[in-house]
């Protein structure tokens, strides 16, 4: 299977920590970040995607998912991951995480390299605090590579 994701979105799956905009939200998001961990392909999407779910079971509830300024997160999200990923990054693009990449998001994260798309997110301070605290508390992560003997 493939989860859907918005470009920005490989931005907040990185400081994931179980707080979200409702218990049905921190379920799926939890779910979706186990799914990742075991390295299944994400597909980039325009619009609500695998996170929005929840919030779009109600009718109207997913007006924001459709905002300029959300499209203009995933723009700039976009644009930042490219020269990290080594390809152009948009609609279509796929990709899986792994150990590496995983740590290289983080890294660059942390620095403020990618972070950009980020300006006015309501969530960026949290993000903040945790990407200065090494990243304690996230949810996703990758199991670690098995090392021959």
């Amino acid at each position: 299977m493939t989860v859907a994701l918005r470009a920005h979105h490989l931005l907040c799956m990185l400081t994931y920590v179980g707080k979200g905009y409702s218990a049905e939200f921190v379920h799926n998001f939890d779910g979706l970040a186990s799914r990742l961990a075991v390295g299944e392909e994400v597909a980039l999407v325009e619009g609500p995607d695998a996170i929005c779910a929840p919030l779009c079971e109600s009718e109207g509830a997913c007006a924001h998912c459709h905002g300029a300024g959300v499209r203009a997160r995933d723009q700039r999200a976009a644009q930042a991951l490219a020269p990290l990923l080594g390809v152009p990054v948009g609609v279509g693009s796929r990709l899986r995480l792994d150990v590496g990449l995983l740590a290289r998001l983080r890294t660059a994260y942390a620095s403020g390299d990618i972070r950009g798309a980020c300006a006015g997110c309501a969530w960026a301070d949290l993000c903040a605090r945790i990407a200065s605290t090494g990243y304690e508390g996230v949810r996703l992560h990758m199991p670690k590579a098995a090392v021959p003997l």
